[in-house]
């Protein structure tokens, strides 16, 4: 059950008639229960204690069946038809990096990818495009991980069939079973992986493996990254690949995952029928000893201090992390074991509570966090991490350290206790109220998380009545004696990452960790009731001015006097959930060169800054025990704030916004902060490729639109908290307001809350007409030319981005999605050029960017993170590519493998409430978007060829695509291709896509 309560202690802190039918192949219905039959004889049933539950007391989840076959797999099965049609399928095998030997490096990772390239019934390279006209989309549902300890393929199948469902059984079993693991296949897919392997290295991964080192130092998870060593993977030979494969893809490491819109007892004899009679090849090979973190000799036991290291990175922020180690052992997952992880979780809120409280209040470092975890069945640790606001480390980790040692020290008050407890309590009862739609992807990840951590999985209602019946044990003791245990262990370690090498140093570390630490009493927290029924009006209710249906299902417009227009629809398709949006304001469109800074700056303290009297502390009081949000997003054309709420607190979120627009507070603290984030971060953008154009590529592609510029630290230090309120105060005012609510929600209360709130605001004041002229412009190609940036990152590492000019609006929203499908088009044809035939880059992609809320503005962007060399390389791919669909129509088979799986993810996720909400944002003064969601589905899935060539040449003809390169410093674009080698590429016949 664990796998659930450790997730709520992380958190803590259209219908069918609307979707024209689909042509496609996967649009059948779902399958149909076959007559019945006798269930698998290893399916689990009656008062057997299932095999996920054996040694514990934990209520068995009921709605979950279980097997296990006499070969040892075991396997969990269950219908849930959240998406409706959809199959989800998890098959982990118990291996990761950390079974590896030394020789073995990487070799668990290369085989997820050698199962996707070719095996007993997928030629090489058939895998993708085999789940693709199944309707499943590369990456979002075909995919699959490697981690230290498992490996897991994950495959969810949209709309499935019963021939569909047996064949992915089929294709699966021969992945997992006999994957061709020949020298040929090996050549191939070592370079993608090397590719992956270079975008995921620099500064931040040296931090990162410098971190494992010191904190895992003498266990086997010191040095073994999943991706392995470049000299490991250049050396991999069938042999061994085979070996490893013999060694740990055996029927009792195995277990397989299924979740859908099926009876299970079919899932149980889908698995019985295609994995029964695999067997394992030898004796089976116990898992290598992982180690223990231990105290190294002479350590004192009493604050046992043993590996310390000072990492040196010039671009990056500063950093610290110290850990409690202590040994992990496999517990008995019992309800008192649960009841313990309860107490800790509550102690951990109250000490970042107070730590976070103490970074406002304008603290020596920028944040800091408390979380217990076990890494990888390695480690049980108590993890100490902040970020110090200047080279003073020293005062930082005196500050944090005084915090956690009054909690060391004195109890907590009740008063705390119950806060955190009552934010426990609601996110427990919401999973509860939820669970008709949790989607069954999320629910066979439960499954997989819970056997990586050797432990359960529980109803809700188990969840929540368990930690309702331990009320009585959240009292000061309690919480006080697992607040002790928390920071007792073997050994404490620490890493300090800093820009400046003379700032520290591992003797330094050591000295300041062994110091005993002044406990701070004023970071405890006053106590102190806010509730909603004390605040103040929004002001005087408004009147009504009209409401009328939308004309599409029973979705309803009221229009207030004030100007203020809100979308509402009550329905019960999401039990206690309720999606609300608030639009307002001009967007990006609201910004000049000179105030460009306040945009980096408002998406970090606008929501921060306060409410009439209350500041963010206040705000935190406010919302306890209740599931609000307050997300804040600047869009092309407009602002936002959103959350997704309960049915119960629906009437408070909406007060919530609008009195942010209509009495908002300016704490200066919070922009303070926000400006020293900034500050502190920017540097880091130059230590990789996918940091500069994070910084950098918006502005340009905008044609260097001082509007999205990044803001680097001299134009921070010219903005101030009076010139932030200066700009954001006038940009709450104007514009017009939207507000969408969608959910179960009593319909009148909530269109009489609406007048209450955002029906009392002041009239808006209108956005002049320059602001709402604004439109990005797109930069002109300079002959092939590109623009070229430089980064401060690794020798190897290099960028490239080449973007097309497009549209915006609703007026051709149809083709925007149309030309959704050409895009995918050539994001296939690109992983096809790059990944498969020349190892060049592992994740290139293509991307549509229509704005809905400006006339222009969009652009079609295709990008990948490659070495130096192969940046002319790109291009003459992308320029292959665009010149090909504008000179011929593609054929059939390749517009299914583009057009079935976007169809198949859009139909999906037309059952969602939020998504219909954003369907229909801006429909109250744009009215014609909602007769645009009928043909939402259609429009994605269906097409032609001569379609697909009309908009390459509308887009990609007669053009050259504007290009931008991302090179290391020192370093000189590298030439580009001849003529010949650019005929050479032209005509080389491209495989089809395998591999992740």
């Amino acid at each position: 059950m664990t796998a659930l309560f450790r997730a709520i202690g992380a958190f803590a802190l259209l219908v069918s008639p609307l979707a024209a039918p689909l042509p496609l192949a996967a649009q059948e219905a779902p399958a149909a229960a076959p007559a019945p039959q006798a269930p698998p004889a290893s399916l689990q049933s009656g008062d057997e204690v299932p095999w996920l539950y054996q040694g514990s007391d934990i209520p068995v989840d009921r709605e979950w069946l279980f097997g296990e076959m006499k070969n040892g797999l075991r396997y969990a099965v269950r219908e849930n038809g959240v998406p409706p049609g959809q199959v989800s399928i998890r098959i982990r095998i118990d291996a990761g990096s950390l079974h590896e030997t030394d020789k073995e490096q990487g070799y668990a990772h290369l085989l997820e990818h050698m199962l996707f390239r070719e095996s007993k019934y997928l030629g090489s390279g058939e895998a993708i495009p085999t789940w693709q006209r199944l309707g499943a989309t590369l990456g979002h549902d075909t995919n699959a991980e490697t981690t230290p300890t498992h490996t897991v393929y994950k495959i969810d199948l949209p709309a499935i069939t019963p021939d569909g469902l047996e064949e992915s059984f089929k294709l699966l079993s021969g992945m997992v079973r006999e994957p061709v693991l020949n020298k040929a296949n090996i050549a191939a897919e070592v370079p993608i992986v090397l590719a992956e392997m270079r975008e995921q290295s620099g500064a931040g991964q040296r931090v990162s493996e410098q971190t494992l080192a010191t904190l895992f130092a003498g266990q086997r998870l010191a040095n073994r990254r999943p991706i392995g060593t470049e000299a490991t993977l250049r050396a991999t030979d069938q042999a061994s690949l085979e070996a490893f494969h013999q060694r740990w893809y055996r029927p009792e490491n195995t277990v397989i995952v299924v979740v859908g819109d099926v009876d299970p007892v079919q899932f149980a004899r889908l698995i019985e029928r295609y994995f029964g009679d695999w067997h394992g090849q030898g004796p089976a090979v116990p898992a290598p000893d992982f180690g223990d973190p231990l105290a190294p000799p002479g350590a004192d036991g009493s604050n046992p201090i043993g590996e310390v290291a000072v990492a040196v990175e010039a671009d990056m922020p500063r950093n610290m992390t110290y850990a409690v180690m202590r040994p992990w052992r496999q517990v008995q997952d019992t309800v008192v074991y649960n009841e313990g992880l309860m107490l800790d979780a509550v102690s951990q809120a109250i000490i970042n509570r107070r730590l976070e409280s103490r970074a406002r209040s304008g603290g020596s470092y920028l944040y800091a966090e408390v979380q217990q975890d076990d890494i990888s069945r390695s480690a049980d640790a108590t993890f100490v991490s902040f970020a110090p606001l200047d080279g003073d480390w020293q005062a930082a980790l005196a500050d944090v350290r005084g915090v956690i040692a009054d909690a060391l020290s004195h109890p907590p008050t009740q008063e705390e206790i119950d806060r955190e407890v009552a934010q426990f309590d609601t996110a427990f009862a919401s999973e509860v109220e939820q669970r008709k739609v949790l989607a069954g992807a999320k629910l066979a990840d439960n499954i997989v998380r819970a056997l990586d951590i050797r432990e359960t999985v529980a109803s809700p209602e188990t969840a929540l009545a368990i930690f309702r019946g331990m009320r009585a044990r959240f009292n000061p003791a309690n919480v006080f004696e697992h607040t002790r245990k928390l920071f007792e262990g073997d050994v404490v370690r620490g890493i300090y990452v800093t820009p400046q090498g003379d700032e520290a140093s591992a003797a330094q570390l050591r000295l300041a960790l062994a110091r005993d630490a002044d406990p701070d009493g004023a970071s405890r927290l006053a106590n102190r009731t806010i509730s909603f029924d004390k605040l103040p009006p929004v002001g005087k209710p408004g009147e009504f001015v009209e409401r009328k249906p939308l004309g599409l299902l029973d979705i309803e417009q009221v229009d207030f006097a004030n100007g203020v227009k809100a979308i509402v629809w009550s329905n019960n398709d999401e039990p206690g959930r309720v999606s609300v949006k608030v639009r307002f304001g001009g967007g990006y469109r609201s910004f000049t060169e000179a105030t460009a800074p306040y945009a980096t700056l408002g998406e970090m303290a606008l929501v921060s800054s306060g409410i009439g009297e209350l500041d963010e502390d206040d705000l935190d009081r406010l919302v306890t025990g209740r599931k609000m949000a307050f997300d804040f997003e600047i869009g092309d054309a407009v602002f936002s704030f959103g959350a997704q709420t309960r049915s119960a607190d629906v009437a408070d979120q909406l007060y919530l916004f609008a009195a942010k627009l209509g009495m908002p507070r300016w704490d200066r603290n919070p922009v303070l902060r926000a400006k020293a984030a900034a500050e502190i971060g920017y540097t880091s953008y130059a230590t990789s490729p996918a940091g500069v154009l994070a910084r950098d590529l918006e502005y340009l592609v905008r044609d260097k639109d001082a509007r999205f510029v990044t803001p680097d630290p001299a134009m921070m230090k010219g903005t101030s908290p009076e010139g932030f309120r200066e700009f954001w105060e006038a940009r709450m005012a104007e514009g017009p307001l939207e507000v969408l609510v969608i959910g179960e929600f009593d319909r009148e209360a909530v269109v009489e809350t609406l007048r209450r709130t955002f029906g009392a605001l002041p009239s808006r004041v209108p956005l002049s007409p320059e602001v709402a002229a604004r439109v990005p412009a797109f930069p002109e190609a300079d002959n092939d030319a590109p623009v070229v940036l430089k980064h401060r990152g690794d020798a190897d590492q290099a960028a490239a981005v080449i973007a097309w000019p497009s549209g915006g609006g609703t007026a051709r929203l149809r083709e925007s999605r149309q030309l959704s499908i050409l895009v995918d088009l050539f994001n296939n044809r690109l992983m096809d050029a790059l990944r498969e035939r020349l190892g060049a880059s592992y994740a290139p992609a293509a991307i549509s960017d229509w704005p809905t809320d400006l006339s222009g503005g969009g652009t079609i962007r295709a990008l990948a993170q490659l070495r130096p060399k192969d940046v002319p390389v790109f291009f003459a791919e992308a320029d292959r590519i665009a010149q090909d669909l504008v000179e011929n129509p593609p054929s059939e088979d390749e517009m299914q493998r583009a057009a079935q799986p976007l169809g198949q993810l859009y139909n999906r996720a037309m059952t969602s409430n939020m998504f219909i909400l954003l369907q229909l944002e801006g429909a109250t003064s744009d009215p014609g978007r909602v007769e645009l969601i009928r043909s939402l589905v259609a429009d994605h899935s269906a097409t032609r060829g001569e379609i697909m060539q009309l908009l390459a040449r509308r887009y990609f003809g007669g053009r050259t695509g504007w290009r931008l390169a991302v090179i290391p410093e020192g370093q000189e674009l590298a030439r580009a291709a001849n003529d010949n080698e650019r005929a050479e590429a032209k005509h080389l016949q491209v495989p089809a896509v395998s591999g992740r």
